[in-house]
């Protein structure tokens, strides 16, 4: 193992700021695909979305207030299970996409602001597109962005296995 990549995996602070910035680029890349390139997310796309505001907070919060390594293991669990979670709804998801498994049988898009009225009833029912849960939106080498939530999210739960692992592994040397 390098330098850094040691250095990186024996510091639990700095594996907490690693995968709080990566849910956080990739929050922000679902939110750039969203408005920017216009890809609407269906209702599996967006439960993807909450493990990564989960970890986002969790980190922030942890960076500010868990100085002893007891509070830095327990975060470094909580970021294991919840990219556990996110893995899960991506191989999920992915898997919908590719006729694997049914997907919901709500699985129709987002919900519209409710109508003032009648006509503007109407006019969202005319102008509203049903995002499918079943098509992939857009792909790169062959994976949706489920795939790559997926991919990354295990990714993610490897690091804070190794952090948990070397953390446990380590005397505590943090103020108490």
């Amino acid at each position: 193992m390098t330098g850094l990549a040691s250095r990186l995996l024996a510091d639990p602070r700095r594996l907490i700021a690693l995968i709080g910035l990566a849910s956080l680029a990739l929050i922000g890349g679902a939110w750039f695909f969203e408005l920017v390139l216009h890809l609407r997310p269906c209702k599996l796309c967006l439960e993807q979305r909450a493990p990564h505001y989960a970890v986002i907070g969790l980190t922030t919060l942890a960076l500010i207030f868990a100085r002893s390594r007891r509070l830095q293991i327990a975060v470094l669990i909580v970021l294991a299970l919840l990219m556990a979670w996110s893995t899960g709804l991506g191989v999920y998801h992915s898997g919908v996409e590719w006729g694997i498994f049914a997907g919901p049988n709500d699985c129709g898009g987002t919900p519209a602001p409710a109508a003032a009225g009648v006509q503007d009833l109407m006019k969202q029912l005319q102008t509203t597109r049903i995002v499918s849960c079943t098509e992939a939106a857009w792909r790169f080498l062959g994976l949706s962005l489920a795939g790559w939530n997926a991919l990354t999210s295990l990714g993610l739960l490897a690091i804070a296995l190794l952090g948990l692992r070397n953390a446990s592994q380590r005397p505590d040397r943090s103020p108490a």
